[in-house]
């Protein structure tokens, strides 16, 4: 089994999530996808998140239809904040023993992950697959890891990763990167500007109908 963690607040899901989501899925033959919505994001936590009630019930209503696409809630059952490497080493001790993990993340947070929890242990977990911005692919992790770690994953042209000393792989991969954020719908939102096509109709449906409880207004 091959199963992708796609971790991130989701205020609100997005097509750009979706569509990056479905790319990966195919190109490393996953299995399944897992959407994980974080309960309280460590790194952002200068501005008023959507309950995660409504983030879920949004994240559900955008993947339905898809049974690659699932979702867990395991970072709000756990309460607190929400840190990845809790994250992975939970899917880590109840997942089949055959499974292997792909962490997705986008470039500019692989280049914070400094500055993430336990995050040198982090990177050796699972594989990770960072989807790269055109024009800034990473050629080497010395920009990103101390010498220290950078040195112990070696470049594999075949795979064209990085291979770690515990057999997980660092994946650099161009998606279709559909110019969209969340901050950019929210604030559409607030200027009462059509968020249409940016979003699942579903989602864009949910949205108007709880607005003001989601703290988009």
């Amino acid at each position: 089994m091959k199963w992708g963690l796609f971790g991130g607040t989701f205020d609100p899901v997005h097509l750009g999530h979706l569509r990056c989501a479905e790319e990966i899925l195919d190109l490393f033959r996953l299995d399944r996808i897992i959407f994980i919505p974080a309960r309280i994001q460590p790194l952002k936590t200068d501005r008023d998140i959507s309950p995660f009630h409504h983030r879920e019930q949004m994240l559900r209503l955008a993947i339905e239809g898809n049974p690659a696409f699932s979702i867990s809630d395991i970072e709000n059952r756990r309460g607190g904040r929400s840190y990845s490497i809790e994250t992975i080493r939970y899917f880590l001790d109840n997942s089949p023993g055959d499974t292997d993990l792909y962490f997705i993340l986008g470039q500019d947070a692989f280049h914070e992950i400094h500055i993430w929890k336990e995050w040198k242990d982090l990177v050796r977990l699972c594989n990770f697959v960072v989807m790269a911005r055109p024009g800034h692919e990473t050629k080497n992790l010395g920009g990103v890891f101390p010498p220290a770690i950078a040195s112990l994953f070696q470049y594999d042209s075949a795979a064209d990763s990085f291979k770690g000393p515990d057999g997980n792989s660092i994946f650099f991969r161009r998606l279709t990167l559909l110019d969209i954020s969340s901050t950019d719908i929210r604030n559409r939102i607030k200027a009462n500007l059509s968020i249409r096509y940016l979003v699942p109709d579903s989602v864009r449906d949910y949205v108007l109908k709880n607005s003001d409880s989601c703290h988009y207004f």
